[in-house]
């Protein structure tokens, strides 16, 4: 069990001038912006609650403490001394809950998106009568017990898994792998999305077992999809392929390099009774794409949802030209008038940088683009308008167009 740590009673001092963007309604506080002649950061473990003040010492909020890291302190609690205890929890779970079910009328979304829900470093995943949680950080990870007594106070679940695989958590070298912390969790937990029912492998699958962000982008699918065959790559358990068969497609390929999701996608597929329109093929994304082609593999729709190219702001040249070439071999695989759907999950990455990687793609296969939708993180990701790191996802919906021979 953590210690309770109590109200921020240690200062945090800031430089003249470094408070501005937390006044503007940022979090975060850099190590650089600290006086660190009245509040060295070697006097701070992970997890200290202090006083954030700016240098006339006026409070700015109160914060938990990251003294290792870039980020040395996140605010919680902006313009108040609070405790980062139970009773702070409940009140933040509470207005996160009431956000999403002013929205969704069945308990599978992200209930903690983070900041956006002044929860630094926590994402709560419900999976009806179950929570997946992310701790993400050191720092917040020293106030879990605080965290789940107040999820089960104000949700009364069945139980709660704790899962420590993030990529942040494996940068600080804090230990991954997962745990039940409340209750009894199974390997596999049902949801439903867009009326289709899916077993999400919460314990050894990818992040939290799901990926709730792209909802809204996989219910649009509906109108375009009707009796039209499909190649869902980079597929893990089928979010977008077997939406597809359950909208209409007549044929749907789930192409992915991992047999344990493939294994996942053929399960759901069964699922909901679409397992003769659903079929599922192992390999390297672009190996196998290439191979597709060369045997005359063509489709109506053709969906890219990979993994994030670019993790870092200085991979973002390296990262461009990934998504070029993923999209030029979507390209090559998809019929005169069909539809591209290209999503990218990479913070760093524009939009505009990646409709910009769509056209290249196109000139490259010898065709054209034209853009008929997009999608965004739906409203369980909300977005901090100080914060723009919290938008990052992207979909992009795109009809080829071969231009007429003269």
């Amino acid at each position: 069990m953590n210690k309770p740590l109590p109200a921020p009673n240690a200062d945090l001092y800031l430089r003249p001038g470094a408070d501005r963007r937390l006044r503007g309604g940022h979090l975060w506080v850099y190590s650089n912006e600290i006086d660190n002649g009245r509040s060295p950061l070697a006097n701070f473990t992970a997890g200290d609650p202090v006083c954030v003040r700016d240098a006339s010492g006026k409070l700015l909020g109160s914060a938990y403490m990251e003294p290792q890291s870039l980020i040395c302190a996140r605010l919680y609690a902006p313009g108040e001394q609070l405790a980062l205890d139970q009773p702070l929890f409940r009140a933040r779970l509470a207005a996160a809950l009431a956000g999403r079910e002013s929205f969704f009328d069945r308990p599978f979304y992200r209930l903690v998106y983070g900041d956006s829900d002044t929860l630094p470093g926590i994402v709560v995943d419900r999976f009806g009568d179950y929570l997946v949680v992310q701790l993400n950080n050191e720092g917040v990870e020293r106030h879990s017990d605080g965290l789940v007594a107040a999820l089960v106070a104000e949700l009364r679940p069945a139980g709660i898994l704790l899962r420590g695989d993030s990529r942040s958590r494996r940068e600080q070298g804090l230990p991954g792998g997962a745990r039940v912390v409340y209750g009894e969790v199974p390997e596999q937990v049902a949801l439903e999305e867009n009326g289709v029912r899916f077993l999400a492998p919460v314990h050894e699958g990818q992040k939290t077992g799901w990926f709730y962000d792209h909802r809204l982008s996989r219910a649009r699918l509906a109108p375009w999809v009707s009796g039209k065959s499909v190649l869902d790559v980079y597929s893990y358990i089928g979010g977008w392929g077997i939406q597809a068969a359950a909208f209409g497609a007549s044929e749907v390929c789930c192409l992915d390099s991992s047999a344990q999701a493939l294994a996942g996608a053929a399960a759901n597929a069964e699922l909901n009774d679409l397992q003769h329109r659903v079929s599922t093929l192992r390999g390297s994304a672009p190996e196998t794409m290439a191979a597709l082609h060369d045997q005359g593999r063509r489709f109506d729709v053709v969906i890219l949802d990979p993994p994030a190219f670019i993790q870092r702001r200085k991979d973002l040249k390296k990262g461009i030209t990934a998504y070029r070439r993923i999209n030029e071999l979507g390209l090559h695989l998809l019929r005169p008038g069909g539809l591209l759907v290209s999503g990218s999950c990479s913070m760093h990455l524009s939009r505009a940088d990646l409709i910009l990687a769509m056209q290249q793609a196109a000139v490259r296969a010898g065709c054209q683009l034209r853009v008929v939708e997009q999608g965004a993180q739906g409203p369980d990701h909300p977005i901090h308008p100080a914060i723009p790191e919290t938008e990052y996802l992207k979909a992009v919906f795109a009809r080829r167009i071969t231009p007429a021979k003269k």
